[in-house]
């Protein structure tokens, strides 16, 4: 009766133990949902409420704010209210709203890992279900937002949800769990995996993640010089147009809040434009509608197209000129660029004195410039992909670049330009290595020595046995006795530094014969006294000795 049953069994302990880290999961993956939905909800308000001539109530204005998400996760919608009553697609995708989801639900999966800081605290979310929480939580709130859409003007095309969303969700909460565990190899291993054994032997060899993360870092440096140079291009093409572009924006939208709408759809179009001029420069280009490329060797845009001042910044139809050609400068930085990384990592500088270290011959700094080639490839074919799309049918069917001809593009000028940059910054980074061994072999001694015959291989034997001597000696030194350490000093120390110890019994046979000396010399001194001299019997009265007093010498 007096007996206490435990509250919980190892069931519900085991559940209740699980159960925080996965309901905490789901509620960051709803909280990261409810952040990127909410900022553009206020921004399309603040839009309406401030626009004087709105066309719709507010329902109508959240139902574009919903839109606009789902369309930052690469959805495409369908816009149902035409002149011709066709639905037509809306599939462009602006890159800096894709952006903001993509930062939330990085976050999302970093909170959901994060473990608690106190000792007593609970045990760390493990990664299946951190990742699989968040991605759950963020997929139920944009399945609400796709059904309240379902009914508006602007309602999302149900096949690229189901793909889409689900691919933006689960890539951005596995990049925030895989950074919050210290982005652990082993998922890049597991993919290298399906690699073939001859070419995972030629390209990564033993260390592959070194090799991966070189190439990764290549690429990634060469992928922002091609968007950076593109960006430039855009905005020297756009002052080039100046009047054009400013006629467009004008011509729009005359009130400032239509105005205001019109410069916040280009700035989260201007990644978008300088993928696009990415693509011009590495030389595929892009089309302006369906079959009208536009490219540095000539230029056919669509005609009738809306005013728009991005638009305004396309060249001018007709054959390339030498100003076009010149945007060939931006895929050969970007090669250069790849290929100094390479050789970078591949031969280390310690110091302005000593030799480099060669981590890589020139067949694997050759495999590493290829495998970020490899990785430039598809980088671009992914940014090309993100950035175009339909925005109606016919010749308004494709807008954008290619991807599979501007990743192509991009892993040949990588391969072109930073295979022979990286040989080339790899040997100029070992040209000292000859130098500096000739100046260290001068700095050392010459006396009486005989030069060494450089054809003979250095004897190496002397050298072990000598060093061999110099360890015994050191350790014969430190195993001696403390009373051998003393051998130096003399044996009996001087007489003004001569102190007499307290007088003890004697318990060794020295200390008797030293007491018995003692005893000698005391009764010889008292037999040559004078008998002649007076002497005081108080005097010659025997003291005794006080123990403990030192004798005077």
């Amino acid at each position: 009766m007096t007996a206490r049953r435990p509250s919980l069994t190892p069931l519900s302990t085991r559940l209740r133990d699980r159960s925080p880290g996965l309901s905490a999961s789901l509620l960051n993956g709803v909280v990261a949902a409810g952040l990127g939905l909410g900022a553009l909800t206020v921004l399309v308000l603040a839009l309406w409420i401030s626009s004087p001539y709105p066309d719709s109530g507010p329902g109508g204005a959240l139902h574009i704010a919903a839109a606009l998400w789902l369309l930052a996760h690469g959805v495409e919608l369908v816009r149902t209210d035409t002149l011709s009553g066709a639905p037509l697609p809306v599939g462009v995708t602006p890159l800096l709203l894709l952006a903001l989801p993509a930062w939330l639900l990085y976050r999302a999966g970093r909170y959901a890992t994060d473990a608690s800081g106190e000792p007593d605290g609970p045990p760390p979310v493990p990664v299946r279900t951190a990742w699989l929480g968040v991605v759950l939580g963020y997929l139920t709130v944009g399945t609400a937002v796709a059904l309240y859409c379902s009914g508006a003007e602007l309602r999302p095309s149900w096949g690229w949800l189901t793909v889409s969303l689900p691919l933006v969700a689960a890539a951005g909460a596995g990049a925030g769990v895989w950074s919050a565990h210290g982005c652990p190899p082993e998922p890049l291993l597991i993919v290298l995996k399906a690699v073939p054994g001859p070419v995972r032997r030629l390209v990564f060899g033993a260390d592959a993640r070194a090799r991966v993360d070189t190439a990764v870092r290549a690429a990634g440096a060469s992928t922002a010089v091609l968007v950076g140079g593109g960006a430039l291009l855009v905005a020297v093409s756009t002052v080039w147009h100046g009047e054009v572009a400013r006629a467009s924006f004008l011509q729009l939208t005359e009130g400032w809040t239509g105005r205001f709408a019109v410069l916040l759809l280009g700035m989260a179009l201007v990644p978008n434009a300088s993928v696009w001029a990415a693509s011009y420069a590495l030389g595929p280009g892009f089309v302006l509608g369906a079959g009208h490329p536009v490219h540095p060797l000539a230029s056919d845009p669509a005609p009738l197209l809306p005013p728009f001042p991005l638009l305004a910044a396309v060249p001018d139809a007709g054959p390339g000129t030498r100003l076009n050609w010149a945007a060939a400068l931006v895929p050969v930085v970007a090669g250069v660029v790849a290929g100094w990384f390479v050789a970078r990592a591949a031969v280390r500088r310690r110091g302005h004195r000593e030799p480099p270290r060669v981590r890589w011959s020139a067949v694997r700094t050759t495999g590493v410039t290829l495998l970020t080639a490899v990785a430039c490839t598809l980088l671009l074919a992914l940014l090309a992909t993100l950035s175009g799309g339909p925005l109606g049918v016919g010749a308004l069917s494709r807008f954008g670049p290619l991807w599979w001809q501007t990743g192509p593009a991009a892993g040949a000028w990588t391969a072109l330009l930073g295979l022979p940059t990286a040989l080339v910054v790899r040997a100029w980074r070992l040209r000292g290595t000859g130098a500096l061994r000739t100046a260290a072999e001068s700095e050392k001694p010459r006396g009486g020595q005989k030069p060494k015959d450089p054809g003979k291989p250095k004897d190496s034997a002397k050298a072990d046995a000598k060093a061999k001597r110099a360890e015994d000696k050191a350790k014969r030194e430190d195993s001696l006795p403390d009373e051998d350490a003393y051998d130096i000093l003399p044996a009996e120390p001087p007489a003004e530094l001569r102190i007499e110890l307290p007088a003890e019994a004697p318990t060794t046979e020295t200390g008797k014969a030293r007491e018995a000396s003692k005893d000698r010399e005391t009764s010889k001194g008292t037999e040559t006294t004078d008998p002649a001299e007076p002497t005081d019997p108080a005097a010659t009265k025997e003291t005794p000795e006080t123990p403990g007093t030192p004798e005077t010498p």
